[in-house]
């Protein structure tokens, strides 16, 4: 197996990453301005977030969510390259990644709802640590 494969799930989670991001800043703008809120009232800690709605601190909450698990992920892909123990399960599970926090994104950016969040950041967070324990097992191992 070719071992950069696995810097496709890699660069599709700093994609989904960047999209959030932009999202975020998009949502935070628009309320801002449409609200009329200055600089100045945002100077203390926590005052946009108390200020914000849902569908403005969602976004926010979930770029801090892409900065948890998914560093595990880049970490362990790194060192799946380095020590060139990249396989077809690993990959697969490093697409599942991706696409489960996708939705998880998708679903938190937007309507919310709890527990699909919950099931998406479930299978998400299984296949990283598949991935670690795969690579813990073969590293240790021998």
């Amino acid at each position: 197996m070719q071992q950069t494969a696995i810097f496709g799930p890699f660069f599709a989670m700093v994609g989904l990453t960047f999209a959030v991001w932009v999202y975020m800043f998009a949502r935070r703008i628009h309320f801002l301005t449409a609200n009329d809120i200055t600089p100045e009232e945002l100077r203390v800690p926590g005052a946009l977030a108390e200020k914000s709605p849902a569908e403005i601190s969602n976004p926010s909450d979930n770029l801090k969510n892409l900065f948890e698990i998914p560093v595990l992920f880049y970490a362990i892909v790194l060192m799946l390259f380095a020590t060139e123990q990249v396989d077809g399960l690993h990959l697969v599970c490093g697409w599942v990644f991706v696409a489960f926090r996708a939705v998880h994104s998708a679903i938190h950016c937007s309507f919310n709802h709890v527990m699909m969040r919950f099931y998406a950041y479930l299978v998400a967070t299984l296949a990283v640590w598949l991935m670690a324990a795969r690579a813990a097992w073969s590293t240790l191992a021998g």
